[in-house]
């Protein structure tokens, strides 16, 4: 098995998944997101997020300036519930 460097933290899941088709950014990425969570660092794909509260917890006026900087339209007339509706399904 060759040793594909630094980069590549799982030569084995690498090998496997180029010969099954993927490419090499694609390998290398589920690669190294298996060997972290093996590792139990934080810092792997499936831990990112989740650091913001809920929209239900932001107040109206923040939840128009989300609404604002995505270019929500009739962002003005909407109430909280709407606003939360429609951030949710931009």
């Amino acid at each position: 098995m060759p040793d594909h460097g630094s980069q590549i933290k799982d030569d084995d899941t690498y090998d496997a998944l180029r010969r099954e088709g993927a490419s090499k950014e694609k390998a290398a990425r589920i690669a190294n997101a298996q060997a972290a969570s093996r590792q139990g660092d934080t810092e792997n794909p499936a831990s990112k997020g989740g650091k913001a509260p809920p929209y239900e917890e932001w107040h109206k006026t923040e939840l128009y300036d989300r609404a604002k900087a995505l270019g929500i339209p009739g962002r003005s007339d909407m109430s909280k519930a709407e606003l939360i509706d429609a951030l949710r399904n931009h």
